[in-house]
């Protein structure tokens, strides 16, 4: 993929992140993320490539827009699928709370797993575990691997997980096996690609979570080099029978099944701060965004400070 098309990509998010940090800690989650939607969608819309969004809002009767399968920019130039959290973490931008962001991951014609919106049980890692782990395995012996390639104790590992009460079994199971949990409450993605970067305090990512943001965090991972591993879980047969129909899988997913290809790109925005970005600032006349961008084929990791002159508010779409 082009550079100068990934960085308007990145434009794309900041757009989102931006029109969506206008709602943070007013209360309506709903309205947070329907700015974040539309504005999404009109920015990438604009842009000069034949989309079509693979993972997003939901199906075409759920989600109006970014809806899965819906065609995405002018249809001309590069054919690309987009995996798309316009505003990922709607509650705590509604609360003023900690790591809400605006997410693309992009890449060529059948570059990412297609699947329905619903859960997936996963464990994820950083380089220096990699394919050592194994969803398969007792979490004990998942902890004591993570431990030994990382040369620390088991009692020093911290390992991130949603506060969910499906991963409650999970959770203890990882204190028995000697290791400290990082229980949050939402946007595991950063989390994951917390354990895959140097200096932070999170080495491995457990537990169920979003279908939509497995996709998102393998292609982040395969950019660092990281390894993501998970199973389709389903909380009723109604979502079980939406994952029959598109021909899902069920059995044990590789981080390429996940992500494909190697020719992929992440891009991401901070609405508030989080573990890895830092949220949207406004300072007098100017506005601070904070994003990265990673592609696959590289492995380059690039963070970027956009300073904004406000008068970009009224081109915004903002109802």
């Amino acid at each position: 993929m082009d550079r100068n098309l990934a960085l308007e990509f990145v434009r794309a998010t900041e757009s989102a992140a931006i029109a969506s940090s206008l709602q943070v800690g007013r209360g309506d989650k709903h309205k947070a993320d329907d700015v974040a939607v539309k504005q999404l969608r009109s920015r990438l819309n604009a842009l000069e490539f034949n989309g079509k969004v693979i993972i997003g809002e939901g199906e075409k009767d759920e989600a109006p827009m970014l809806f899965i399968g819906e065609k995405i920019g002018t249809g001309k130039g590069i054919e690309l699928e987009i995996a798309v959290d316009p505003l990922d973490g709607t509650d705590p931008a509604a609360e003023g709370g900690y790591g809400a962001s605006s997410m693309i991951a992009l890449g060529p014609k059948n570059a990412f797993m297609h699947a329905p919106d619903g859960y997936i049980d996963s464990i994820a890692v950083g380089s220096e575990v990699g394919k050592k782990i194994d969803l398969d395995n007792e979490v004990e012996e998942n902890i004591r691997i993570i431990a030994d390639c990382l040369g620390k104790k088991k009692s020093e590992l911290n390992i991130a997980l949603l506060d969910r009460e499906r991963n409650k079994e999970k959770i203890k199971k990882i204190r028995a096996a000697g290791a400290r949990t990082k229980l949050i409450m939402n946007c595991d993605t950063w989390e994951a690609i917390a354990a895959a970067l140097p200096d932070y305090e999170v080495d491995a990512l457990m537990g169920i979570g979003a279908t939509t943001e497995a996709v998102l965090t393998a292609t982040a991972l395969k950019c660092l080099n990281g390894n993501i591993q998970g199973k389709l879980f389903f909380a009723n047969d109604a979502q079980r029978k939406k994952a029959e129909k598109m021909n899902a899988r069920f059995d044990k997913l590789e981080l390429n099944d996940l992500c494909k290809t190697s020719e992929a790109s992440f891009v991401a925005t901070g609405v508030t701060n989080g573990t890895v970005l830092k949220g949207v600032r406004f300072t007098g006349q100017k506005i601070i965004t904070h994003s990265v961008v990673m592609r696959c084929s590289s492995k380059t990791i690039r963070f970027i400070e956009g300073i904004h002159d406000e008068s970009i508010l009224k081109h915004m779409v903002m109802k």
